[in-house]
């Protein structure tokens, strides 16, 4: 589906203006975003602050800002001109430039700046603005406008780079799409992206190994693969590791009378769930799947068991009697919930995740293991 220009097509404006009793043009639910714009012109007006600007700027840049970009809000090109230019002042970037950039994205084009009036009116805009509070507040433009807009920027450039660094991801929590407005229906969004906000949680669900972080803290799962790496080589870490995953384990066990096939899904790296396993079950057969040949290598040296290279795919058959779901599955979580692949699975999850029989692995790891049934 195209996206519509920020100046609207001839045929709009020659539509007589009683077909037009409201000023918005696809949906009444916009005007909330643009009470949000205004609300946010005024919160920076009366507590301006580095970390006003930093989150402002971020938010509203990809919710705001990136709505009106592919769908403009009014029908009148005025208008749209008009809440451009106000964009630019709050956000402090002229909204002419990022559109053309990131229709460019979209398209999958070079970008190559074009003057336009727009884009010139904005930039003095912003220039003049930041002039003034740089002569009349220079103490609020130094440590509150310098700081917060940087740390904006960078919060920005963590959303766009974790949004697509290992292709285009997607993101289905309910609490950051309800604060985004959908944005973390990402890849969805990259298939239609004319689609409007609303609807986008009404699209099919194309991302089968959507991340569970939004993108801005998507780096954290690298951070979790160096803690993992640092679990290698410490056998204080892994004693505290195991341990508290045997009684976790221990406590769900009694619901899983003697299981015949066991499979641990990603049993690379330090194989704590296999290890376990083995203890509670050791008349019982039991696998590790998991894609990376250099885990599996890593794993034998922890656990003598057998492994299965390969990917888990849920929709494949799986002729186990239960399964074990690591923390860092890259799957739909949701689905294992719903719709069991195995008689029982055992889901490693974050701690405020309580779903079926649970039982907590660690507070400090922010860990628990949910038990689910068929």
């Amino acid at each position: 589906m195209s996206t519509l220009p920020i100046h609207l097509e001839a045929r709009h404006a020659s539509q007589p203006r009683a077909r037009h009793a409201s000023p918005l043009l696809h949906s009444k639910w916009d005007a909330i975003l643009i009470g949000l714009a205004a609300m946010q012109g005024l919160l920076l007006l009366l507590w301006p602050s580095a970390l006003v600007v930093a989150i402002g700027m971020w938010w509203a840049a990809n919710t705001i800002a990136h709505n009106f970009i592919h769908r403009p809000f009014f029908w009148a090109q005025s208008l749209n001109r008009l809440f451009s230019f106000y964009l630019s002042l709050i956000l402090g970037i002229p909204q002419s430039l990022w559109r053309a950039r990131h229709l460019a994205h979209h398209a999958q084009r070079e970008w190559k700046l074009k003057l336009t009036t727009q884009l010139m009116f904005e930039t003095l805009g912003v220039l003049l603005l930041w002039l003034s509070i740089a002569s009349l507040f220079p103490k609020l433009f130094l440590t509150a406008c310098i700081p917060g807009y940087l740390f904006g920027l960078c919060l920005c450039w963590l959303q766009g780079k974790y949004e697509h660094a290992r292709g285009t991801t997607s993101h289905y929590g309910r609490l950051y799409n309800f604060l985004f407005f959908n944005d973390g229906y990402h890849l969805e969004h990259h298939a239609r992206p004319g689609v409007h906000w609303r609807q986008l949680s009404h699209q099919k669900k194309l991302d089968d190994r959507p991340s569970h972080w939004p993108a801005v803290f998507r780096w954290l799962e690298g951070v979790l693969g160096m803690l993992e790496r640092l679990l290698l080589h410490s056998k204080l870490l892994q004693r505290f590791v195991l341990k508290r995953h045997q009684q976790a384990f221990r406590k769900l066990s009694a619901l899983i009378p003697n299981p015949t096939r066991i499979a641990v899904v990603g049993g690379g790296l330090f194989p704590r769930s296999l290890i376990v396993l083995k203890k509670l079950y050791p008349e019982s057969e039991i696998v590790g799947i998991e894609g990376d040949a250099r885990h599996i290598e890593i794993a034998k040296r922890f656990v003598d068991a057998e492994f299965i290279h390969q990917w888990f795919d849920p929709v494949n058959p799986c002729d186990f009697d239960l399964l074990v779901i690591p923390l860092a599955y890259f799957g739909n979580r949701k689905s294992l919930y719903e719709n069991p692949p195995s008689p029982r699975v055992l889901i490693h999850d974050w701690i405020w995740r309580k779903r079926g029989v649970s039982s907590i692995v660690s507070i400090f790891l922010l860990k628990r293991l949910n038990l689910v049934s068929r």
